[in-house]
């Protein structure tokens, strides 16, 4: 498995993971379980940004820049929606 395959996987799975602690952040009974669930899943969005972040910086994960254009054709359609 080389490099980039492992940042993959990482990522998948901490994205699974943030999944797991948002459920369970909006499912808790408590505040003490609401409050341990947030913790993790607020660590675990700060080490996928880092994960995105780090794969990004080697050209592992490409993103395109949206023209403007399309900003502004989706903007006015949820305008009025509202």
């Amino acid at each position: 498995m080389d490099d980039k395959m492992l940042m993959e996987d990482l990522l998948n799975n901490t994205k699974g993971i943030c999944d797991l602690y948002l459920h369970g952040t909006i499912e808790s009974g408590t505040a003490n379980v609401n409050q341990a669930f947030s913790k993790a899943l607020n660590d675990s969005l700060c080490m996928q940004d880092a994960i995105y972040k780090k794969m990004s910086e080697k050209g592992w994960y490409p993103a395109e820049q949206a023209p403007q254009q399309q900003i502004d054709k989706v903007k006015q359609k949820f305008a009025a929606q509202q």
